[in-house]
C-alpha cells in the first residue's frame, strides 16, 4: 500500500506505473482517492474550526452562568447543540471516506523498480544468467511420477480416496528424500547466519490482507469454516505477520529469519491440478527465507537472497536459470521479482522452483512495521524468497540425478541426511 500522501503528491508516477503493470482499470482510483483524501482533510479543518468554536462558545456559557444571564446562556448551549450534531454528521462522513480510501489504496500497486522490465504476463519475463550445464543424457529420463512409482514412493490412488485430486503420499526412500531436501535447506540457511523458525500454520484475516492484494487471497487461501483463520500458503505471511504493530530496534536490523512450513494453496486460477504427477497440489512443504531491513538495504539482500537459492540448487547438481519478471507478472505489492528455474531434461526446458521479492514498505505499511532511527520512524522494507518448495523440486532433483539403470545418485550434500548413501537403487 503505498503512502497517500505520496499519491497526492505524485499522480502522474502512480498512474504511469498503474499502465506499466498493464491494470488501466485502476487508473480512475487514483482521481477517485485524490478527490475523497481532500473531502477527509476538507472535513478534518472544518471539523477542527468548529471544535475551537464551541470551545468559545462553552467558556462563555460558564460565565453567563456566573453572572446570571441564563436566557442568554441558553441561546449558546442551542448553538453548541447545533455544532456537535453538524460534527456527529462529520465524523461519520470522515469514517466512510476513510473506509473508501483506504479500500481503493489497497488494489493500487506498488511503484515497481525502475530495473523491472515492461510486460504484459509472464512470457515476457526476461532471462538474467544460467548456472550449470544443461545436459539432456543419451538415455529416456521417465516421467516424475513414473520415477516415484518405481521406488513404490508415490500413491496418488490412496490420497484420491483420503482427500481427493490435488494431494499425495509419498512413501519410502522418496519420502525419505523429500525430507533430506528440507533438512539440507534448513542446515544451508542456519550456515548462511538465518535464525530457523518454525510458525503458526494458520494466521488471521487482518494478516492475510498485510501480506498480499486481495486478488492473491482469492486465489490461494484455504479459510477455516466459522473462524476468522486461514491456512497459509507460505510461512512468509505468519513470518511477516509475527511483527505486526512492532517498532524493532534498528540495531536490530537486517533481521534475517529462514522458516519451515507446509503450505496449502486452492491454485484457483491455475493450469490444473496434475492427475498422476505432484508438480502443482494443494499441499507441499517449503523452506523460506524472509528479511526485514532498513530501506537503503533492500536492493542488496534481494541479490543475496536469490543467489542463495542458485547456490543450494547447484550444491544438489541441478542446473537453474534466473528469470526476471515483467512488469505484467508482478503481484501487486512488490517492488521487483525473479523466479529461479530448474533445467528438466525429461521436457528440455526449465520450469519455476522458486522466487524471490522485495516489497518495499509495501507490507509493513499495511501490518503497521516500524523501526525508529535517528530521524524518527519509518516503516522497514521486507523481502521474501524460497529456499526450496518440494515435492516441486523433487522432481527437478530426480530428473537430473536420475541414471541409465534406473537408480538414483544422491548428491553429497545430502547423503549426512540419508544415512551415508551414495545411491537409491
Amino acid at each position: 500500500m503505498l503512502d497517500i500522501k505520496f499519491v497526492r503528491e505524485n499522480k502522474d508516477i502512480v498512474k504511469e506505473n498503474i499502465k506499466k503493470k498493464f491494470q488501466d482499470e485502476k487508473l480512475e482510483l487514483v482521481d477517485r482517492v485524490i478527490d475523497f483524501d481532500k473531502e477527509v482533510r476538507e472535513l478534518k479543518k472544518n471539523g477542527d474550526d468548529l471544535r475551537s468554536n464551541r470551545k468559545k462558545i462553552s467558556d462563555k456559557i460558564g460565565l453567563l452562568f456566573k453572572e446570571g444571564k441564563k436566557d442568554e446562556a441558553e441561546k449558546l448551549k442551542a448553538e453548541v447543540v447545533e455544532i456537535n450534531n453538524k460534527l456527529a454528521s462529520m465524523e461519520e462522513r470522515e469514517e466512510e471516506l476513510n473506509k473508501e480510501i483506504k479500500k481503493m489504496m489497497m488494489v493500487i500497486p506498488n511503484i515497481i523498480d525502475p530495473s523491472v522490465p515492461i510486460g504484459k504476463d509472464d512470457s515476457e519475463n526476461v532471462e538474467m544468467e544460467r548456472f550449470g550445464e544443461p545436459i539432456v543424457p543419451p538415455y529416456e529420463i521417465p516421467y516424475h511420477a513414473d520415477i516415484l512409482e518405481n521406488f513404490n514412493g508415490l500413491d496418488k490412488d490412496a490420497s484420491g480416496r483420503t482427500s481427493g485430486n490435488g494431494f499425495y503420499f509419498l512413501i519410502g526412500d522418496m519420502a525419505r528424500l523429500h525430507s533430506a531436501m528440507l533438512s539440507y535447506a534448513r542446515d544451508f540457511m542456519i550456515n548462511k547466519g538465518f535464525t530457523y523458525c518454525i510458525p503458526p500454520f494458520m494466521i488471521r484475516s487482518d494478516v492475510v490482507t498485510g501480506v498480499m492484494s486481495f486478488k492473491e487471497m482469492d486465489a490461494m487461501m484455504y479459510k477455516i469454516e466459522g473462524e476468522d483463520l486461514f491456512l497459509i500458503g507460505t510461512s512468509e505471511h505468519s513470518m511477516i505477520g509475527r511483527f505486526k504493530d512492532q517498532i524493532v530496534e534498528e540495531d536490530s536490523l537486517p533481521i534475517t529469519l529462514t522458516s519451515y512450513s507446509p503450505c496449502f494453496r486452492k491454485e484457483v486460477g491455475a493450469h490444473g491440478i496434475e492427475e498422476r504427477g505432484v508438480y502443482r497440489v494443494h499441499q507441499f512443504e517449503k523452506q523460506e527465507m524472509v528479511v526485514l531491513c532498513k530501506p537503503e538495504d533492500s536492493m542488496e539482500w534481494y541479490k543475496k537472497m536469490y543467489e542463495y537459492t542458485v547456490e543450494f540448487f547447484r550444491s544438489l547438481d541441478i542446473p537453474v536459470r534466473t528469470l526476471e519478471c515483467c512488469s505484467g507478472d508482478l503481484a501487486d505489492l512488490k517492488v521487483k521479482s525473479c523466479d529461479v528455474e530448474a533445467w528438466s531434461p525429461r521436457q528440455q526446458k526449465y520450469f519455476e522452483v522458486g522466487s524471490c521479492s522485495t516489497l518495499g514498505d509495501a507490507q509493513a505499511r499495511r501490518l503497521g512495521i516500524r523501526t525508529k532511527g535517528p530521524d524518527g520512524t519509518y516503516f522497514v522494507h521486507t523481502l521474501n524468497n524460497t529456499v526450496l518448495a518440494t515435492p516441486r523440486a523433487l522432481i527437478a532433483y530426480l530428473e537430473n540425478n536420475y541414471q541409465e539403470d534406473g537408480s538414483i545418485k544422491i548428491a553429497k550434500a545430502l547423503q549426512p541426511y540419508m544415512g551415508g548413501i551414495e545411491k537409491i537403487k
